[in-house]
Parts: C-alpha cells; structure tokens; sequence
C-alpha cells in the first residue's frame, strides 16, 4: 500500500444498473470492454491508488468489476434512484470502508462514463491530495472558446469575453472546461462538505480528446468507433492522433490460400501451399480459448457431393496454431449449434473437446467454465455471426472474426484481419501464446 500514515488512496467508482438515456449504460461497450471495466483497469493502473472500489445495484456490474480487480459495495435502493447523488454513493462507500477498518485518506471519484479515464491524470490528482497541495481537484480540458448565453428574451450574452473585442488566440486568457471523467479529494474535508468542491481546488490538465462523457447512444457509438480506430482500445493517448495508429495490417489475397479440406469420412485431406507467417499485434492476455466453428474455423461454406456428403474447407495453419497452443497449456474448446460428424470429425483431429448440437451457447459456455473453474473473464470467445452474440456478452475477451456479420463486430473487444477458415485461429492464437 502507498497510503499515508492517516489513510490509503481509494478509487471510488458509482456504477448504478438504471440508465433511462442508455439503457445497462455502465456495461456498454467502448472498444470491445465494458465500460465499468474500462474505468476500473484505468483506476488501476494509476500510481498511488492502493484499492479500486465500485459501488452498484446491480449484479452484473459486480461481476464485471470483481472480474476486473475491483472491490465491489452494494449500493441501497434509496441511493441507486435517478435522483440520487454521486456524493450520497461515495459517503455509502466510505462508511463500508471504515466499518471494515479500512482507513482512506484519499478518495479518487471516478466516472465510468467516461471511456478515456487516462490513467496518469488519476494519478497526478491522487499526487496533488496526499501532497497537501490541494483539498479537492477536478480534471479538465484547456480552452479558449467563446463562451455564451441565451437571455430571457432570447438575446446572445457573451459570458467569457467582451462581444465588441475579438482578441487573438495567444492574446487570451485560456478558461479549463471540467470534464466529468475524475475528482480527487481529502476523505475528511469530503465528510465535512459533503461535496466534491471544497477548500483549495486545483486542476488536473487532460487532452480534450479524452473528454467524451457517454450520454446518449451517439456518442456511445462516436466513443467506440475512436477506440476502435485507435487501435489500442484502453489507451486515451491514441485517441487525440489518428494520424499515427497502430492498426492490423489487411490480409490480402493471401488469405485464400493453404487451406485443407476436413470432412466425416468421405475423401482424403486435400492440401495447398504451406502458409506464410501471421504477425501478431497486441497480445491477447486471455488464459482460454473457445471459438464457434462454422465461419471461425471453417468460410463458411460447404461442398455437398451427389451422395450428400459434406466437406468444408479449414486452414492447416490453423491446425498448426492449436497444436502450439497445446504444447502451451492453454485450455480450447470448440461450441457449434451444429450436430454435424465433420464438427466433431475436426476437433478430434486437432484434439480439442467439442461441445457441438448447442442450440444455447451462452448457457453452454457459462456451465462449462463454471465446470471447469474457468472465470468468464479469462476467456476469449471468436465468433462469426449473430449466434455467437450470446456467448460474445459473457466473456472478457468477444473477438470477431474479419469477415464476421456487422453485429458481431459491433460488440467485438478485437476484430481479427483474418477471415474464418483463413488463419483466423492461428491469428487469434499467436496473440495469445507467451512472448
């Protein structure tokens, strides 16, 4: 812990299950990861906060948050209604804390409808509270905008400037617009106020690009087409400089190539070409793998024989990607809606277990972790259509692939640049093997 000797720094994060302008706002999706997660890795990772703490009424917000590393307190119905404050929910959680002697001298208010939390403006505002230097601190954006008002007869107002005198930009003063995205103040000044703003209140500067505040589903979408964009979905610096983005390079015509063909026992495997590399962008920190298999490990499509025998076209460098990711020691598991023998034909043959003939994949997913003691967090699911779209809403890591239906890539955290049946689980699995 790097709490002062009163007290340790705590990230609070009121996360309510209501939303009327976003409905199941706080676990919405921003770049593929919910947003009461974006906000509790941010808090996270932000030097000098010893403990993440969400406050919600709801389940399933606690899930995702416990998943994430966060202590979670269950907030009352009389402070979870529309009217409630923030303020009510951060002295809830404080006196949780202290009954449990916890002591906190800090407390970080953290806004998970923010999507861009950067990390290092968290950490500067916590520095500036247990330094003394300030009693309370808000983050804002600098700008030198003209600022009016509408009067009671519908009259312009200038506010921050005299409307006869336009000066220019580095003749101005610049005014910090607030952001929403994060406070930091005294526990005890806070108990005192009872508000966020009290004493002597400093500023934390941020990037203006980091200032979308989630509303409505326009800027829902706006928020997640930049994280996409960005490449790095949890990264706010991205987010200001399109112009420089690691992004995945496109597959090309390459992906046609060296497949084989699996089948149930009609003909022989017929092969291409040996395949050339796949270079692996960010890792994918996920300990389990599962994926569909029609359109993930297959394009899609199938060939049917005058005797009605079935054959689909597979990827052998995909069969080589899952024999590396067993020599590694990551669990996989193939689920299929399908009740087909070439399902089970080609797990056998990349020694896989299969769960196949599911026609509820989520229920199937989430018994079978729970089986097995697997954590729906540590897992990355691939899938290709509106079918996977269940499964894709449990587990920490939904991954489309590059041909996959819009709704599919929509709630994707990573869209691969391979298609299926083309190295899309080679792809997905060289990002996740050890470096």
């Amino acid at each position: 812990m790097t709490g002062t000797t009163t007290g340790i720094t705590v990230a609070i994060i009121p996360a309510r299950g209501g939303s009327k302008g976003v409905p199941g706002k706080n676990l919405r999706r921003v770049g593929g990861v919910p947003l009461v997660e974006r906000a509790v890795r941010a808090a996270a990772t932000a030097d000098g906060i010893d403990l993440v703490v969400v406050s919600t009424d709801d389940e399933r917000i606690a899930a995702v948050a416990h998943a994430a590393g966060a202590r979670t307190i269950a907030r009352p119905a009389e402070l979870s209604g529309d009217t409630a404050s923030s303020e009510s929910a951060l002295l809830h959680a404080l006196d949780v804390l202290e009954a449990d002697g916890i002591r906190v001298a800090t407390v970080v208010f953290v806004q998970a409808t923010s999507p861009f939390l950067p990390s290092a403006g968290i950490a500067e505002a916590a520095a500036h509270i247990a330094a003394g230097r300030f009693d309370s601190v808000l983050s804002a954006h600098e700008t030198y905008g003209f600022l009016w008002r509408r009067d009671g007869d519908g009259n312009a107002v200038a506010i921050n400037h005299v409307a006869a005198h336009r000066p220019r930009r580095q003749d101005r003063e610049p005014h910090y617009l607030e952001t929403g995205a994060f406070y930091a103040f005294d526990a005890q000044g806070f108990r005192a106020a009872g508000h966020r703003f009290f004493g002597r209140i400093g500023i934390v500067e941020v990037p203006a690009s980091t200032a979308i505040e989630i509303d409505d589903e326009q800027q829902l979408a706006l928020a997640d087409a930049l994280a996409r964009a960005a490449g790095d979905a949890l990264a706010p610096h991205n987010i200001g400089d399109l112009h420089n983005l690691g992004t995945i390079p496109a597959d090309g015509s390459e992906t046609a190539q060296n497949s084989e063909r699996a089948d149930a026992g009609c003909r022989a495997d017929a092969t291409n070409p040996a395949p050339a590399g796949i270079a692996a962008p960010a890792r994918i920190p996920a300990s389990v793998l599962v994926t569909d298999f029609d359109g993930v490990h297959t394009d899609d499509t199938a060939f049917v024989d005058s005797e009605g025998c079935e054959t689909v076209r597979v990827s052998r460098e995909d069969g080589m990607g899952v024999s590396r990711l067993r020599r590694a020691g990551i669990p996989m598991l193939i689920l299929s809606t399908e009740q087909n023998p070439v399902v089970a034909r080609r797990a056998e043959k990349l020694q896989v277990p299969v769960l196949h003939g599911v026609d509820d994949k989520a229920s199937a997913l989430a018994a079978w972790a729970d089986e097995n003691g697997i954590a729906l967090a540590d897992i990355a699911y691939v899938g290709n259509d509106v079918n996977d779209l269940g499964p894709l809403g449990l587990v920490g890591w939904p991954i489309a692939v590059a041909d996959a239906h819009p709704a599919v890539k929509a709630v994707a955290r990573v869209v691969l640049s391979r298609g299926g049946g083309r190295g899309a689980v080679r792809e997905v699995i060289e990002r996740m093997l050890p470096r």
